[in-house]
């Protein structure tokens, strides 16, 4: 059978991986490009591999991303999220990623997209998904977005060049709400939790409830199965309150301790002191190997509302919250402001790195 040549960009964007494409080239939004999006990252796969496409078996393996001209004059370009589901036929673009947000703007740099200004291009993203603002600062070299560079991301073998991404107005993203049941917290499933949506919904619930420390490996936390169904029950209850059902990617579910010495997959060991909070998050069913980027922004801002159980188990001060996560330490930027009985998130800063593996087309049946 012949295959269908698409032209696609290969990237590594933060602690994920994706597809990137030029919306003109692929099919309109719809069946047809969620198959085209399917067949590329080799889902569905029952085995859990992707072996027939360029998926890695994981969701922070398994993304695309869509470019096209903004459709709004305060952007410079339209990006639109797709997860795609590893075992079952399903693009999900209910919400957002961060991690993937940082290859936006190295892409629109490398493509021409946006005027390359030597030493920062400032790149303006409409994120079509929460329809939110994202301004990336991306390095420029010789005309190209830099890869060289001395910021050390957790969780990313090596240094790159830093890329800020400060995500404007989050509150709201997916539900139109920053609590969007207009409480701090409340029971879910049998616990208290934190119902928070900045960059993508969110439910939070401290591990000790679960019977955890927060520092626990995340294949202990894969194998134990009594505990996905929980969590699982959890966040489907949560999405229930949430008005967000029939999703796997959001709501997230999150696992907050206070600060503890706590190793990294490296083997690392750090002390309490390395930190302000210590956090796990399930995606798409698994515990993330580092932390999925919008669920990190959305602690942040957890963190500075009052009442959460985020910010119970925050220590520190008023400056970066530096979230504890598997793979390393993550420091977050959160503006929040609180007054009259209403809290709005300003912005959230993060820094990234991303890198262009591979360029060329994609083979599609």
């Amino acid at each position: 059978m012949t295959q269908r040549r698409v032209r696609a960009v290969f990237m590594r964007g933060g602690t994920s991986k994706c597809l990137v494409f030029h919306e003109a080239d692929l099919p309109p939004a719809g069946p047809g490009r969620d198959a085209l999006l399917l067949a590329a990252l080799g889902s569905p796969d029952p085995y859990g591999r992707q072996l027939d496409g360029l998926g890695g078996g994981l969701s922070s393996l398994s993304k695309a991303c869509v470019i096209a001209p903004a459709s709004r004059p305060d952007a410079d370009v339209d990006y639109t999220f797709a997860q795609v589901e590893v075992g079952v036929p399903v693009v999900d673009y209910r919400g957002n990623c961060g991690n993937c947000s940082s290859s936006v703007g190295p892409f629109a740099v490398d493509e021409g997209l946006v005027a390359a200004r030597e030493g920062e291009t400032v790149v303006r993203i409409h994120n079509t998904n929460t329809h939110k603002l994202i301004v990336a600062r991306v390095p420029v070299r010789d005309g190209e977005a830099a890869v060289a560079g001395d910021f050390d991301l957790a969780g990313v073998p090596g240094r790159g060049a830093r890329i800020a991404l400060e995500f404007l107005d989050p509150g709201g993203a997916g539900t139109g709400r920053l609590l969007p049941t207009g409480k701090a917290r409340e029971i879910v499933g049998g616990v208290e939790a934190s119902l928070v949506d900045a960059t993508n919904p969110v439910v939070f619930v401290r591990a000790r409830d679960l019977g955890l420390t927060g520092t626990e490996p995340p294949a202990a936390v894969d194998a134990d199965r009594a505990l996905a169904a929980r969590l699982e029950a959890i966040r489907v209850e949560a999405g229930e309150r949430m008005g967000v059902t029939g999703s796997a990617a959001v709501p997230k579910v999150v696992f907050v301790a206070p600060p503890a010495p706590f190793a990294t997959l490296d083997g690392a060991r750090h002390e309490a002191a390395a930190c302000d909070v210590i956090a796990r998050v399930i995606s798409m069913g698994n515990c993330h190997r580092a932390f999925a980027l919008t669920a990190a922004m959305c602690l942040g801002v957890a963190a500075r509302v009052p009442g959460t159980v985020v910010q119970e188990c925050t220590t520190g001060s008023a400056g970066d919250v530096r979230l504890a996560h598997p793979s390393g330490v993550l420091p977050i930027a959160a503006r929040v402001q609180a007054g009259g009985g209403e809290v709005r998130a300003e912005s959230v800063t993060v820094y990234r790195t991303a890198r262009r593996l591979m360029e060329g087309f994609v083979r599609v049946p």
